[in-house]
């Protein structure tokens, strides 16, 4: 695809002036050039162009509020002074796999004063003598050289390329965190709360389960009784001897 009608694409029917992070990687540009960014884009921090076959950076526009440029794996060897003229505002640089050769090409770098990061990764210039230490004296601004600073301490996350992206990443991590724990304690409040359900359903079936019991064993009592009134089997009843004397005068 090529670069105009990616930067088409992500637009997605906002206006150039809404947009503040433009990423292209992977697109086709035209004569090794940019082409479909202008000035339009006045509110762009962050603009993308990794793997496009960039051999020059001539035709970038003015961009005074763009903080980051990532330019890796392009053709690029030199006409960095644009870069000094109209991104007036740049801290980080990523200039990775290009083909600079000699300290002399970074020279206009100098004159980009918020510059703080500079990433020349896979450049043929790192294979230089002392390239670390004439990278951090022709540019003082420097903070950091290929993630490293100058004690050879490494670049803390805060200080790191895109920052601006991951610090929205943590705090929707940490959004997502809080929801999360949130579900949890409602999730232990609704077990907690049919727990004490089950307990009191339990309850109510064992006093129905006791009434019915006494009921039962209130009837196993009656029948008791009556077996001990009747006379057992077997047996004859006594005859009172008032009835037989009944007996004989109706003989009579």
């Amino acid at each position: 695809m090529d670069m105009k009608k990616r930067v088409s694409l992500e637009l997605r029917h906002r206006s150039p002036t809404e947009v503040q992070e433009l990423v292209l990687d992977n697109c086709r540009s035209g004569e090794g050039k940019i082409e479909g960014i202008t000035e339009e884009f006045s509110n762009l921090e962050l603009l993308s162009l990794i793997n496009v076959g960039l051999t020059s950076v001539a035709d970038i526009p003015k961009l005074d509020k763009l903080k980051k440029l990532e330019l890796s794996d392009n053709r690029i060897s030199g006409g960095l002074e644009v870069l000094a003229e109209r991104l007036v505002n740049l801290t980080h640089l990523n200039l990775s796999g290009n083909k600079f050769k000699d300290i002399s090409t970074l020279e206009p770098l100098k004159k980009l004063p918020q510059l703080k990061s500079l990433d020349l990764f896979n450049c043929e210039v790192t294979n230089l003598a002392d390239y670390r230490e004439s990278i951090f004296k022709l540019l003082p601004q420097l903070t950091y050289l290929d993630g490293y600073d100058i004690d050879d301490c490494e670049a803390s996350d805060s200080d790191g390329e895109g920052d601006g992206v991951e610090d929205e990443d943590e705090e929707g991590l940490e959004g997502e965190s809080e929801d999360f724990d949130e579900e949890e304690e409602e999730d232990e409040e609704d077990v907690v709360a049919e727990e004490e359900d089950d307990d009191d359903d339990s309850d109510e079936d064992g006093e129905v389960n006791g009434d019915v019991d006494s009921e039962d064993d209130d009837e196993e009592d009656d029948e008791d009784d009556d077996e001990d009134s009747s006379p057992a089997k077997g047996e004859k009843r006594k005859r009172d001897p008032e009835d037989e004397d009944d007996d004989d005068e109706d003989d009579d």
